[in-house]
């Protein structure tokens, strides 16, 4: 005698409303209940275990009930309660409870992929309401039972295309596939990208930033053969797609295509790395960034300048940290031309090496470079390792020291000086002279 298996739906409403109503609802309830306090448990002993991800975690989140990983296990442990319970009782709580457990877990994964692979994109936030209204008014219609009714009308929507036959719910079908099968990608390659990038520094997280970009774009590609193939499109009919798209490169998108290229050749030789000091088509500043297409490089007063990799292969690029990150910084100094010379550029020194950010080795170094119009002009040369952290604000207090040092020892900083040389002027009546 075989056992029908319980489905998670309401096939006839009136017996649900009888069962809803009777003492055992209770009991699911607490059952239920109790689910939610065992899984809210086994995520917070196993957070608690793998040393506490950050906020970005897939998993586990923000919180504890904000990642995937506790509606997947209160979804398994209800369905669980829900196949023991069917068993001996009348059930009509789990009936409601397991659709939408499984709607809250695909909105989980769906915008928590979304989130950790497209970080601060304004589409996101589009597609994760979509996903929400989706998963929602599926839930409903599998609950109420309309879900199998609205697919056979939606199959009878049919049109021929060549030698295939297409359906609305073919194409539905293979639309979510392709979802899913593409936010499956995307986790994957945000789990690898993650696990490369974690504690490298310097060349290392270039070369692991080439890695993970180059595992992410195949990984997608694989994907979307995947999605294609659910759908029901022959994939030999993509031969015709490959060459338009070649063509297409060639003509229209080689600069495209080039900045592909250059972000992969930029990485693998590690001419430019992630945290370099540059300065490229006039704009100097940090890589923030290294992105199959772009770079991101951010000024040291906040702007941020997105530079195609194309010009980093084809432009001169002054790159100011490639051997070391240390930096020169000068500063010029006039003093009256009565001074004692050993005294001040004892005193410039001193100045510099006041900062703890000034390097010892090489060691500040104060010249005299010129002897100018208002006074000797002083140079005063020092490294720094950290421009990351700001130059003008440690010019400014080297230049402060160096002020205040010249004026506790009499040292007089000369004002512009210029000599005019006026002409008498001419009486009413007289000519003036040429000389011979």
């Amino acid at each position: 005698m075989a056992i029908a298996r319980p489905t998670a739906r309401i096939e006839d409403l009136d017996s649900w409303l009888a069962n809803i109503t009777q003492a055992s609802a209770l009991t699911e309830l607490a059952i239920l209940l109790g689910c939610v306090g065992l899984a809210w448990a086994l995520v917070w002993g196993i957070r608690r275990a793998s040393g506490l991800p950050d906020e970005r975690s897939i998993w586990f989140g923000r919180q504890i009930i904000d990642g995937v990983m506790f509606p997947l296990l209160l979804l398994s442990l209800a369905y669980l309660c829900f196949m023991l319970l069917a068993r001996w009782m009348p059930v009509a709580v789990f009936k409601i409870a397991i659709p939408v457990l499984v709607a809250l877990a695909v909105i989980r994964l769906g915008v928590k992929v979304l989130q950790v692979v497209f970080v601060d994109a304004p589409l996101v936030r589009i597609l994760e309401r979509s996903i929400s209204w989706m998963a929602w008014v599926a839930m409903v219609l599998w609950v109420s039972g309309l879900l199998p009714l609205v697919l056979e009308e939606l199959d009878d929507i049919r049109w021929k295309v060549g030698d295939t036959t297409l359906s609305v719910r073919t194409l539905i079908e293979g639309g979510v596939t392709a979802c899913i099968v593409l936010i499956i990608t995307l986790w994957i390659s945000s789990a690898i990208e993650r696990r490369l990038l974690r504690s490298a520094t310097g060349s290392q997280l270039s070369l692991r930033k080439a890695l993970s970009n180059a595992m992410r774009a195949l990984l997608v590609f694989v994907g979307l053969l995947v999605a294609l193939s659910a759908v029901g499109i022959d994939l030999t009919a993509l031969s015709v797609l490959g060459g338009a798209i070649g063509v297409g490169i060639g003509f229209g998108l080689q600069k495209l295509a080039a900045s592909y290229v250059s972000g992969f050749v930029m990485l693998a030789e590690r001419s430019v790395r992630i945290g370099d000091n540059i300065r490229v088509d006039g704009f100097e500043g940090r890589i923030t960034d290294i992105n199959a297409r772009y770079t991101v490089v951010r000024s040291l007063g906040g702007r941020e300048s997105i530079v195609p990799n194309e010009m980093f292969i084809s432009n001169r690029i002054e790159n100011l940290s490639l051997a070391d990150s240390r930096v020169l910084q000068s500063s010029v100094i006039a003093v009256a031309y009565d001074s004692d010379v050993e005294l001040v550029m004892r005193l410039l020194s001193e100045a510099a090496l006041g900062q703890d950010r000034v390097l010892r080795d090489p060691c500040p170094a104060a010249n005299l470079t010129n002897f100018g119009a208002d006074g000797l002009e002083f140079t005063l040369n020092y490294w720094m390792a950290d421009p990351e952290n700001g130059q003008q604000n440690l010019r400014s207090l080297i230049n402060l020291s160096i002020l205040q040092s010249l004026r506790a020892h009499g040292i007089e900083i000369p004002y512009p000086q210029r000599v005019i040389h006026t002409r008498p002027s001419l009486q009413p009546g007289q000519e003036a002279t040429r000389a011979p």
